[in-house]
């Protein structure tokens, strides 16, 4: 995205993001997001309320994530968010991030690349033990 490109909208969604991590105390983020297990993915579900492309208007970087979670989503169910939003009422596993109108994973990195990751590495055909124990490496749980 080009500076002149860089819209009202796109300073606001990065200055929430960024404001936060520059107004706490320096620490790792990892120790700011509370840890806890993974979720057990629940049986039966499926992609139905993952973002679609025309949905991601605005969102470039988020096309490929949302693609790939949409691949997998019994996989996806059953990985722990680990941006903080796991908190959140209402969220059960990084599936939530991307799913409905309001996903965070559009602009989320966090959620993004760990969607990324639990894509390869199911690809490579680890299992879901494997991915959760590469996700809480990588991303502090």
């Amino acid at each position: 995205m080009s500076v002149s490109s860089f819209t009202r909208r796109d300073f606001l969604i990065a200055a929430s993001v960024a404001l936060p991590l520059i107004t706490r105390p320096q620490r790792p983020l990892a120790l700011a997001v509370k840890k806890g297990p993974h979720p057990t993915p629940r049986p039966g579900i499926d992609a139905s309320r993952v973002l679609a492309p025309d949905d991601l208007a605005g969102f470039p970087r988020a096309l490929e994530p949302f693609d790939h979670v949409r691949q997998i989503p019994e996989i996806v169910d059953g990985i722990r968010c680990q941006c903080g939003c796991a908190e959140m009422k209402d969220h059960y596993s990084l599936l939530s991030c991307y799913e409905g109108k309001d996903a965070m994973a559009k602009w989320c990195p966090v959620c993004q690349s760990e969607g990324q990751v639990v894509f390869r590495l199911h690809k490579e055909r680890k299992s879901l033990d494997e991915i959760r124990a590469a996700i809480d490496k990588e991303f502090g749980s």
